[in-house]
């Protein structure tokens, strides 16, 4: 583009000497003026249309490069779906008593605490029941428990997380003289098919609940493996 204003620019240039030899000095240099003139806006246009094609070329890198990442995050969410669609869903959470107040307990021997006014109960694994959850599926599960002391003078409650009869995790409350106290465990622990987990009341101690709901057992599957 600009070899071409230049070519033009020599041309009228030519033009406006052979004109003058015919016309006046007046007339020659008058035109003289506007054919430089109007080669130095055909220059001027020239340039802004150089840097107009460089700034379409920017915006054309920028837009592929746009496009290459909207592919890759197209394919990841496709990875995804794969990854969770076939992802059983396993989740439960049950409060204790369904109604009324007091303790439960105590129990010669351990007993596994029966959780009956369930809140939910996805993939239907807990059995309120007999409170025990039982896997159905291989995988990652986690599960909490919370835990509220006798109202008697002297605590005496004493919980555990138990899987296939071995203990996990607890929560004891068995001295001091406020009788207020609450408390709380968790665990994340890879499960068998068949695989049996349940809060257990130790011998001989007990736990208070009412309606606020004070004692519950929850879970739900992280991951199958």
């Amino acid at each position: 583009m600009k070899g071409t204003v230049v070519f033009l620019f020599s041309l009228c240039c030519c033009l406006s000497g052979t004109q003058g030899l015919v016309d006046n000095q007046d007339q020659k240099t008058c035109c003289l003026s506007e054919t430089c003139s109007l080669v130095k806006e055909l220059l001027s246009i020239g340039e802004k249309l150089g840097t107009m094609g460089e700034k379409m070329g920017t915006m054309g890198d920028n837009l592929r490069l746009m496009e290459t990442r909207l592919q890759t995050s197209e394919k990841e969410v496709e990875e995804l779906k794969k990854i969770t669609e076939g992802q059983p869903n396993v989740a439960f959470s049950a409060n204790l008593r369904e109604s009324g107040s007091g303790d439960t307990g105590p129990f010669t021997t351990n007993t596994p605490l029966q959780y009956k006014n369930v809140f939910a109960n996805t993939g239907s694994s807990y059995n309120p029941a007999t409170g025990i959850f039982t896997a159905t599926v291989k995988g990652m599960y986690y599960f909490r428990f919370t835990v509220m002391n006798n109202l008697n003078s002297t605590p005496n409650s004493v919980v555990c997380l138990t899987k296939n009869g071995q203990r996990l995790v607890s929560v004891w409350d068995t001295t001091g003289t406020d009788a207020h106290d609450s408390g709380s465990n968790a665990v994340v622990l890879p499960l068998e098919v068949g695989d049996n987990v349940y809060v257990e009341l130790q011998a001989n101690r007990v736990v208070y609940d009412d309606t606020m709901n004070y004692n519950t057992f929850s879970g739900f599957l992280l991951f199958t493996m």
